[in-house]
Parts: C-alpha cells; sequence; structure tokens
C-alpha cells in the first residue's frame, strides 16, 4: 500500500504541491490562531465562592459562612477537594474538580449547590463565585502614580475602581482587574452618644432612616405638550450634606432631628486588608489583570497594552500607568529560544547534507519538507485546543532529529540509485560503441542527472523511494508509539508533559505521512545536475577509513564488548543513586518572587513599614529593574492572602546588565542575607511557579507538611516543632510552620438576664456593638459612577479601650441605661482565634 502511495505521490505530483501549499497555508493560520504561554496552565479546574460578610471576625466567619458553604460544596458531583479559608470580612472556599471537567459545568453546579444553601446563611453575607480563572491568569501588573503629587491615595484608589478598572475589564480575554493597595473611601456617620441619649433616639433609627434616605424610585410617565415625560423621585445621596440633611426623627415640639445634630459626617478610610508598595517609596494603588481560563496569554496581554495606550491619552493630568509585571516578557523569551533552536537544528540539518553529499538542492528536500510537517502538527494542535508554550514546542524541537532522518536516508539513496542508474546507462551505450548526449565532461567520478531523460530520472525516484520508504515510515511510527505511555500521566504530571507528547507524536505522524508523499516528489524535482560519488568526498573517506577499523574489531572482540557495555549500565547506578529529582525541570522566569510570613495578628501600619523597609533594600541591588510588593490580598478571590502574607514581584534587568560574575543562585542569596528581618521568615520562588505550588497544595512552598487533628492549639506546637527539625536538614534555606491563629479576640459576653430586665435582647445589643463600634455599612451613595458605603459609628474615643467598650450606651425607650449593667468589663477576656 505505501508503495502504491509513492507511485502516486510521484505520478500525481502537481496536486501534492498544491496539497503542501494548502498544508503550509493553514499551518500559518493555525500557527498564528494557537494561544501562547510560557509554561503549560497546570492548575486544577477549580471554581472559588467568596463570600463577604463585612466586619465579622475569622471565627465568625469560619462558623457561620465557610463552614456551612464548604460541607455543602462536597456534595458537588465531581468535586475532589474543598478547601475553605477564613478571615476577617471574608470567607473563601475553594472547589477542586477531577481532571476533564469542563469549568463551566462545574461553576453552574457549584451556583446550584450555593443557592441551596443561600438561606441558612446570615443576611448579611453575600456570596459570590470568583472570576472565571486561576491563580495562574495573573498575566498584567501595574501600579497607578500621580505625577503631580496632587492627588491622595483615596483618589487614585476612586480612579482605579471606578474607571482603569473597568476600561481594561471590557478587554476581550480579561475576567477581571482587581485593585490592591490605596485607600477606599467611606462616608462614616460618628454618633454622639449622649446627644443621642438626649433627644431619645436610638443608633439603629439612625441607621434606618440613612438607609430609608438614599434611593431613586419612579412613577411611570406623564404627557405634557404631546411630550412623553418619566416621573422620578430624586433620593440618591450626593455626599456629606446630603447625609447631614437627614432626618432621624423629631421633638415633642415637632423641630426635626438631623443627622447633623446627632452626629458628625466625614469621608474616611475603609479597613485596609491590603497594602501595595513600589520600589520602597510608599503606598501605591496597583492593579492585578486576570486572564480568562483557557485564553491566549500572549493575545490578551497585547490587548491590554493596546487599550492602555488608548486612554493613555484620556487619563487626568499627571497621571501614569506603571507595569511591574508583564508574562508577555517571559513568554516571547521562551518562544524565541525555541524558535533560534529550531532554525539552528534546521540550518545543521542543511550544512550536513550538503557536506557530505556536496549537493545543495538535495538540502532543498530536509529544508523545505522539516517546516512543513511543523506546520501540519501545528494544524493537529490548533483542532485538539493545544497551545503553544515551552512544553509543547519542546516536543517539536525533540522530534526535529527523528523527523529529518527519513528525509536525509531517503535523499542519499536517491544519490545511489542516480549512479547506478546513470552508470548501467553508460555500460549499455559504451557496448554499443555509442557517446551518450552531453556526456563530453564524464568523468567517472562526477555524474550529471542530464544523461537520463525526464522519465527515467523520475523512475529512479519510485525505485529509490520505494524501496526504503516504507522501512522509514514504519520507523517513523515506531518511535511516535513511544511516547504513547505519556498520555496515561494524569493531574499534574499529565497537564506539563501531555503537550509534548503530543506535538511531538504529531509532528512524527506528519513526518512519516510526508516521508512517503511529500519527500519523493521534492527529491525528483530538486536532486538534479551534478551528482558526486561518496568516495569523492574527503569527508566520507575520513570517517569511513576510522568507522570500518572500529567496526571490524568490534565484530572481532564482541563478547568482550557486551561485557564492557554491561559493567557501564551497572556503574550508572551509582551516579542515578545520588541524582536528585525534581518535578518540574527550573525555569529562570527573569522575575522573582519574595513571599515572606510573618507571625498572624500584625497590624497595617507594621506590614506597610515591613513591606516599604524590605522593597528599599531589594530595590538598591544593581540586577533589579522594579519591586512590587503586595502585603494582604487584593480584591479578587484568586488572592487569598492573609495580612502577614507578603508578595513582592521583583523584576530583573538583562543578565548581560547583571555585575560580573552574578548568577541567579548568587543574587538569591545576597538577598537572602539582607533581608534578615525580626519575625519574618524568608521564602524565594518566582510567580508562575509559586503560584502553581499553591495552587496545587494549599501551601506557599514546593515542599510542605501537612498535620491534621481536631485540637488547633496542639497543631500549632507540632507545627513549630516540625519547623525547628527541618531548619536543620541540608539544604533547606527556610522553614516557617504555618500559625493556624489569626489573631486575638475580645469577647464581649451579654449577661442576659439583666437584658431582659431592660426589655432588650441580644440581637438589639450586638446590632449596637456591631454597628457602633464595628461600623457597618449600611448602605451605599450613588455618585455618577462611583458608588461609596456609609457606616455608622460611635467616636474612636469611645472605642479604642476595652474599658471603654463596656460603657458603650444601648437606649431603652425613652430613657437610656449604661450598657455597664450588662456588659462586665471583667467578662471581657482576650482569647485565641482560630483560623478556618
Amino acid at each position: 500500500m505505501l508503495r502504491r502511495i509513492i507511485e502516486a505521490s510521484v505520478r500525481n505530483r502537481f496536486l501534492v504541491l498544491v496539497f503542501g501549499l494548502i498544508i503550509a497555508a493553514g499551518g500559518i493560520v493555525a500557527m498564528r490562531q494557537t494561544p501562547l504561554e510560557a509554561i503549560p496552565d497546570l492548575s486544577d479546574v477549580q471554581v472559588i465562592v467568596r463570600t463577604d460578610y463585612a466586619g465579622q471576625a475569622p471565627q465568625i466567619v469560619e462558623d457561620q459562612v465557610t463552614y456551612p458553604i464548604a460541607s455543602e460544596m462536597l456534595k458537588v458531583p465531581g468535586a475532589r477537594t474543598v478547601r475553605g479559608y477564613s478571615f476577617f470580612g471574608t470567607s473563601f472556599v475553594y472547589v477542586i474538580f477531577d481532571d476533564g471537567t469542563d469549568l463551566y459545568w462545574a461553576r453552574s453546579r457549584v451556583l446550584e449547590y450555593l443557592s441551596a444553601i443561600r438561606g441558612r446563611l446570615p443576611e448579611q453575607a453575600e456570596p459570590s463565585l470568583g472570576p472565571d480563572a486561576t491563580g495562574l491568569g495573573w498575566v498584567y501588573q501595574y501600579v497607578l502614580l500621580d505625577t503631580t503629587g496632587t492627588r491622595s491615595l483615596a483618589d487614585l484608589r476612586a480612579y482605579q475602581d471606578w474607571y482603569l478598572r473597568y476600561q481594561l475589564t471590557a478587554v476581550p480575554g480579561v475576567s477581571e482587574v482587581a485593585t490592591v493597595g490605596g485607600y477606599e473611601q467611606v462616608y462614616e456617620v460618628t454618633v454622639d452618644p449622649v446627644k443621642l441619649r438626649g433627644y431619645g433616639v436610638p443608633v439603629t433609627r439612625v441607621m434606618e432612616a440613612i438607609r430609608a434616605s438614599n434611593q431613586d424610585v419612579g412613577a411611570m410617565v406623564l404627557e405634557l405638550a404631546e411630550r412623553e415625560y418619566m416621573i422620578r423621585g430624586l433620593g440618591y445621596l450626593q455626599g456629606i450634606e446630603d447625609i447631614e440633611k437627614v432626618v432621624v426623627g423629631a421633638t415633642d415640639h415637632g423641630t426635626p432631628i438631623r443627622v447633623a445634630d446627632v452626629a458628625t459626617v466625614r469621608l474616611a478610610p475603609d479597613v485596609r486588608r491590603g497594602v501595595a508598595d513600589l520600589n520602597g517609596q510608599g503606598d501605591v494603588v496597583g492593579g492585578i489583570v486576570v486572564m480568562r481560563y483557557g485564553e491566549n496569554a500572549l493575545a490578551t496581554i497585547e490587548r491590554v497594552k493596546a487599550k492602555i495606550a488608548e486612554i493613555e491619552p484620556g487619563l487626568p493630568e499627571g497621571l501614569v500607568i506603571k507595569p511591574v509585571y508583564d508574562r508577555s516578557d517571559l513568554i516571547h523569551r521562551a518562544i524565541n529560544t525555541l524558535k533560534v533552536k529550531l532554525l539552528e537544528e534546521s540550518l545543521v540539518v542543511a550544512l550536513v547534507t550538503m557536506l557530505f553529499l556536496v549537493h545543495v538542492r538535495s538540502a532543498l528536500v530536509a529544508i523545505l519538507t522539516l517546516p512543513l510537517g511543523i506546520l501540519m502538527a501545528f494544524i493537529a494542535m490548533r483542532f485538539l485546543g493545544i497551545g503553544a508554550d515551552i512544553m509543547s514546542l519542546g516536543g517539536i524541537a525533540i522530534a526535529i532529529g527523528a523527523m529529518i532522518d527519513a528525509a536525509i536516508v531517503m535523499i542519499e539513496n536517491m544519490h545511489k540509485h542516480l549512479e547506478r542508474a546513470i552508470d548501467e546507462k553508460r555500460a549499455r551505450a559504451a557496448e554499443q560503441g555509442l557517446t551518450l548526449p552531453g556526456d563530453q565532461e564524464g568523468g567517472g567520478d562526477v555524474l550529471h542527472t542530464r544523461l537520463l531523460t525526464p522519465a527515467e530520472r523520475w523512475s529512479v525516484v519510485v525505485r529509490a523511494s520505494k524501496e526504503v520508504g516504507p522501512a522509514l515510515f514504519f520507523s517513523l511510527l515506531i518511535i511516535t508509539v513511544s511516547f504513547l505511555p505519556v498520555f496515561s500521566l494524569e493531574a499534574q504530571e499529565g497537564r506539563l508533559f501531555k503537550p509534548l507528547a503530543w506535538t511531538k507524536t504529531l509532528a512524527m505522524a506528519s513526518a512519516s505521512l510526508l516521508s512517503v508523499t511529500m519527500v519523493p516528489v521534492t527529491m525528483g524535482l530538486f536532486i538534479r545536475g551534478r551528482i558526486h560519488r561518496e568516495h569523492t568526498n574527503p569527508v566520507n573517506r575520513l570517517l569511513v577509513s576510522v568507522y570500518r577499523p572500529v567496526l571490524e574489531w568490534v565484530l572481532r572482540f564482541r563478547w568482550p564488548v557486551i561485557a564492557a557495555a554491561t559493567a557501564a549500565l551497572i556503574l550508572t547506578v551509582l551516579p542515578l543513586r545520588r541524582l536528585g529529582s525534581e518535578f518540574m525541570p527550573p525555569l529562570n522566569e527573569g522575575t522573582i518572587l519574595y513571599m515572606p510570613t510573618t507571625l498572624p495578628g500584625v497590624s497595617v501600619a507594621s506590614v506597610r513599614k515591613t513591606l516599604q523597609v524590605q522593597d528599599s533594600i531589594l530595590a538598591t541591588f544593581p540586577e533589579v529593574e522594579s519591586v512590587f510588593g503586595k502585603a494582604g490580598r487584593a480584591t479578587t478571590a484568586t488572592d487569598p492572602a492573609p495580612l502577614s502574607m507578603f508578595e513582592t514581584t521583583i523584576v530583573l534587568k538583562p543578565e548581560d546588565e547583571w555585575r560580573p560574575g552574578m548568577t541567579y543562585e548568587k543574587l538569591i542569596d545576597e538577598m537572602d542575607r539582607e533581608l534578615r528581618l525580626a519575625g519574618v521568615t524568608n521564602s524565594w520562588t518566582m510567580p508562575i511557579k509559586g503560584r502553581i505550588d499553591m495552587l496545587a497544595t494549599g501551601i506557599r512552598t514546593p515542599v510542605g507538611i501537612k498535620i491534621f487533628g481536631p485540637d488547633l492549639e496542639e497543631l500549632e506546637r507540632l507545627a513549630t516543632e516540625v519547623e525547628a527539625a527541618v531548619k536543620m536538614v541540608p539544604g533547606t534555606r527556610s522553614a516557617v510552620g504555618e500559625r493556624v491563629v489569626s489573631g486575638s479576640y475580645l469577647d464581649i459576653d451579654i449577661d442576659r438576664d439583666e437584658a431582659a430586665r431592660y426589655g432588650l435582647n441580644v440581637q438589639t445589643i450586638q446590632m449596637v456593638i456591631a454597628s457602633a463600634v464595628g461600623g457597618m455599612s449600611i448602605t451605599r451613595t450613588v455618585e455618577g459612577r462611583e458608588r461609596y458605603s456609609v457606616r455608622v459609628r460611635y467616636p474612636q474615643e469611645l472605642r479604642d479601650q476595652p474599658e471603654k467598650l463596656a460603657e458603650i450606651l444601648v437606649p431603652v425607650g425613652p430613657r437610656s441605661q449604661a450598657m455597664a449593667d450588662m456588659v462586665n468589663p471583667a467578662t471581657m477576656t482576650g482569647v485565641d482565634a482560630a483560623q478556618g
């Protein structure tokens, strides 16, 4: 059958060439449309449920939100792992699905089960699905700078949240744009408890009045003068003055009591759960572009940068968008490295062909069929949804050596058959006493294909191809089949190595097909002109003179040779046992991710100071281009980071600008020595690698030890012991035991008997605690595009000490009674809060 295919290809060579051109055009289109990434996305199919429960402590979030949702998610079909994280005011539940699960099917199932549990969650809890992305979707990060120095961090945050973020979110391929750093503004209504008591107005009435005074309504339409007017009742709060004018009651004489009579209204910063810094110069406002799952990373980044370039002329004067992380640099470097290697391999093949056959046009057969086989592989990759990355392109690079073998063997065999055909024709002519036309230069060592007619030459092509073509076809298929076990890999191993196996298999299959179709046709087109005999090439004579004696000696002493080879094989066991192993080869991303941790419960001010010190030290290294530090979490469900967790992205300069003798490992060691800060444990990785580790294991390092048990205090004690033990392991740069404690609580214990004497229930008292102390958000203003929360609180001086909290007033009708009767300072105890 293969011989018939060869004959048909030569007979219909025009159609074969047209087919080759169509394949080349389709391959170029497929190659341009293939998603480009640095490495395969090794993350699992996951759906994130983020629930905001404003102002609530981690233990309350764990008990009332995280645990109910996580336990319900265990029922979701295909869910393999469910992880829950409880932080101050926020809950994250990660649902990890089996391999092969469709992401959007998984999201619909999670949403279905989430709707079933919605009624069992607190009324103030607001669950929502995270973006259709993973932690690896952080492809671009930037900061918003004010060169004029006239804008505050709150102004920059407002512009990022309500203007810039929406423009970038609309870019195709972007799932969301998260904000980190700066101050989020809120309207803070600071009530005076004395005035509330004097007017007989409870704080809950102030909250209800503000909430009721912030809405627009519609009232159908009205026809006037043959025109239709839509009726609106305008009632949105537009600023401080509108809030101050809200009526909360009236005196006995009918005089209205406004918010301004019992409280002070001002703009204040909201509670910060994330801090950002640039080069150690202080707080900045940053943005994180999160790519949608399965999108083309390079194309998405280019579209984002094009959008930024489009909107930059329209930015307010003095505002500058500065990139601090751009994965496209890594993608370009990875792709360019492989492109150079592919080009080098192609040139080497051409040079070897010309060197040994002394025939330039013969090299064109290999040069043309090699890229055609690669383009055929790209067409198949596009249909199979395989992206171009360092692994998939590496598979093509591995296959090139075997792909080119078929063309070289067939070219050499064609030369041999041409020699025989010309010699036979000369011999027949000599027997008849004739001289072949055009054989005047006719030396014995240089042959010319014009001695053969076109029909004779194409007949030689068929004979030469049929002689070795089928064997080469099956040999390539055997090499292709050798990679089939790789397809049995699962989980991260499968996601990492399957693209390589696919592309190598596709490239080899393409080469097999071309060896019996395109190669015979191109040999007939290009192998013509002067043909040199093998022995006329001095390189061939030299190599044969060396090879033949060695071959004869090996065949003569075959048993000693086999014994020596066996001994060498056995000896390889010794270095193999000492050889280290790692799941993925190290990939120098050109960017360092510095991820130190500190003890939980640290304040925002302390985190901000530590972050600035770290970044300022790192920025002094001459190899560093920029340092973007983040502590805490950004406004995205893909970043469940506590405030004690730092993530500093260090962008390095090109290596030719580094100090002489400096390497990546030396640079890390030097940075590690300079950043020995009290209470901070260093950890060094790279952005993609670090996020792969966190997504795969739920911890921040590639090697970790998980300890399970019911007692959190005992788990923390054991983690501390393990930390001390593993620090002594050779090769360990740093080790840190995760503290399950996220802070300290000040518990307010309500005396239910005393509360009953005043006609109060627990909910009424807790409402006062949540609003007056915590500053519960009661509504949001609508100011054009911008939206700001409004919260009611007691003055700072009445809630900054435990003793003062015991004196918070709970109004009970026309007269008020101090809360000291119900909340005894002796019952307010500091306790450790367990993080879920």
